[in-house]
């Protein structure tokens, strides 16, 4: 069951920045027409949906992963560390911000506010999930799937 979520986990990263970044150039380069279509409204939606599932699945890894102990000497090991606080934390961050950028843009009245908190608030959680992937090339045992 692990391997299978972790995969899921690792598979499920490359949609979730792919919707994060069509969200955000399509919030940039529709800021100025004035319309906010239904799709506009669904993609949005389901970039939050996505990472909302990102988070339950890292939830279920956090507890069963063998990288996450919390161990007197944790902090002195870099990847335990990283498993155990940095990423955890920094994705949390991360989805609040993308859950707060939602929110605001429904409640927003014109068509440029909408675009302003999905660009402003999504590009923030995505330089936020970049900062907090364990890349295979930062040396935490991350790999690419």
């Amino acid at each position: 069951m692990y391997t299978g979520l972790l995969h899921a986990h690792s598979g499920l990263r490359w949609i979730v920045l792919i919707l994060l970044l069509v969200a955000i150039f399509n919030a940039f380069s529709k800021k100025k027409t004035g319309v906010y279509s239904e799709g506009d409204r669904k993609l949005a939606l389901f970039t939050m949906i996505s990472t909302h599932t990102q988070l339950l699945i890292g939830l279920i890894l956090y507890f069963y992963s063998p990288w996450v102990r919390f161990t007197g000497d944790m902090m002195g090991d870099s990847i335990r560390r990283f498993y155990t606080m940095e990423h955890t934390l920094m994705m949390i961050i991360a989805i609040v911000l993308i859950t707060i950028g939602h929110s605001k843009s429904k409640k927003a009245a014109d068509a440029a506010a909408k675009f302003k908190a999905i660009s402003v608030f999504y590009l923030i959680a995505l330089i936020v999930i970049l900062a907090a992937i364990p890349w295979p090339f930062r040396d935490l045992a991350g790999h690419w799937f």
